[in-house]
């Protein structure tokens, strides 16, 4: 089977889709975006055993290779629209591939998302990249940038699961919880279209929510003070894990897809399922407190190349 072949039987899927005027099977996808809308672009790769342990249920993978991309739409405020997948394969094993393309589609179309195109190659690891368009309102994208001081700051959820989950796979334990939320982030598309207009400033948390919040508050020339005690943990992450490694993995363990927002606290009293954890301040920097007192964290979240 080569790549021609693989791609009609596994990723070409017909049918309507809103402004896709021609989809997978040509040399370029023709679209007919909305004229009242502004586009968002996004782009993430996963790589195996660097974002994804080898032994990985290929359903899993093509699952979270869409998630995660949907959590960066989330994120903006924007509906997602279509994706394109380059999807690099060390063999061609039609049963992996078959529960590859069943996680893909499963993910998309949750939110609708069509698979306008791609590429297929040959490679020694597994290697799965999505590009993801989704569109706005012009001018209504949330951005890092727009935090003030006596904004509250939010999060979406619960932290440090998907890290923990992680960490429990790597060991050869497991809990199906916290499993599912490293292999299967929910991307919070609904709630970042009803922060469009409310939020002053949003980021998802893919690096660790320090690392991650650091940036968004860098980027708005502000400051900001965290309560490590209202961090929202689950039932899942207090069983399995002592109060520091709670803590750490919720601060710095990354992977979580939750939203990270600023936003005046009156402003969001009808938003389901976020937590306060602290307000925007003038003073640079991000101040992590217990109990009262500053605690040092590493916020410099996971960066590729370190």
């Amino acid at each position: 089977m080569d790549e021609f072949e693989l791609i009609r039987r596994f990723f070409d899927r017909k049918g309507e889709m809103p402004g896709v005027v021609v989809g997978v099977g040509d040399d370029g996808a023709v679209l007919a975006p909305d004229d009242a809308k502004q586009q968002v672009q996004v782009i993430d790769t996963l790589v195996e055993s660097v974002h994804f342990p080898a032994d990985t249920n290929p359903a899993d993978i093509g699952y979270r290779a869409v998630a995660v991309n949907l959590s960066d739409i989330a994120a903006m405020g924007a509906e997602p629209r279509w994706m394109t997948l380059a999807l690099t394969l060390v063999d061609s094993s039609e049963n992996w591939i078959d529960s590859f393309a069943s996680g893909l589609f499963e993910a998309a179309g949750q939110y609708d998302v069509a698979l306008i195109g791609g590429d297929t190659t040959s490679g020694p690891v597994v290697t799965v990249t999505v590009t993801l368009t989704g569109d706005i309102e012009p001018g209504a994208a949330l951005l890092r940038s727009g935090a003030k001081p006596g904004d509250a700051i939010f999060v979406t959820g619960t932290l440090g699961d998907a890290a923990a989950g992680l960490k429990l796979l790597q060991v050869g334990a497991s809990d199906d919880f916290l499993a599912q939320r490293f292999l299967r982030p929910t991307p919070r598309i609904n709630t970042g279209r009803a922060l469009v207009g409310t939020a002053n400033a949003a980021i998802d948390i893919s690096d660790g929510l320090a690392g991650d919040l650091a940036k968004l508050l860098n980027a708005s020339d502000v400051g900001g003070e965290i309560d490590i005690d209202k961090l929202p943990l689950s039932e899942s992450l207090r069983e399995y894990f002592v109060a520091e490694e709670r803590h750490h993995l919720a601060l710095c363990g990354g992977d979580d897809y939750e939203l990270c927002f600023t936003a005046p606290i009156e402003s969001v009293t009808d938003i389901a399922e976020i937590t306060c954890i602290g307000s925007v301040t003038k003073a640079r920097g991000l101040r992590c407190k217990r109990d009262g007192d500053i605690v040092v964290v590493d916020n410099s979240g996971y960066r590729h190349f370190q």
